[in-house]
């Protein structure tokens, strides 16, 4: 059973930087496509980033292109998502998720099937 655990949520002033960090666990290969979503209050959850487990491949929201960066380190079993830029509207409770697929990467919440319990930011401006 794959496992997720958000953390590094908090509260940053409008332009400042956050790292948030999903640690894994259960993996059972290397074939899996790791995302981050967020949903704002009233919204619906959106795609943010998603990454490969193994390999190079990466997909951002336009909205967040440019700055934010997903990464992984498979050592750790962790993943990260580095917030530069923030804005308010970037204010949501941040959720990562996982799926096995030797396919493209996902970027809809109905297509992963392991989910962290969330993590809030908030953006003042």
């Amino acid at each position: 059973q794959v496992q997720l655990v958000a953390s590094g949520g908090g509260l940053v002033q409008a332009g400042d930087s956050l790292s948030l960090s999903c640690v894994a666990s259960g993996l059972t290969s290397s074939s899996y496509i790791m995302g981050w979503f967020r949903q704002a209050p009233g919204k619906e959850r959106e795609f943010v980033a998603a990454i490969r487990w193994i390999g190079s491949s990466t997909d951002y929201a336009d909205s967040v292109k440019g700055r934010f960066t997903i990464s992984r380190d498979t050592a750790k079993n962790t993943m990260y998502l580095l917030m530069n830029s923030l804005k308010p509207e970037d204010t949501a409770i941040y959720y990562c998720a996982a799926v096995w697929s030797i396919g493209r990467l996902k970027v809809h919440s109905y297509e992963y099937n392991y989910w962290g319990q969330g993590t809030q930011v908030t953006v003042s401006s």
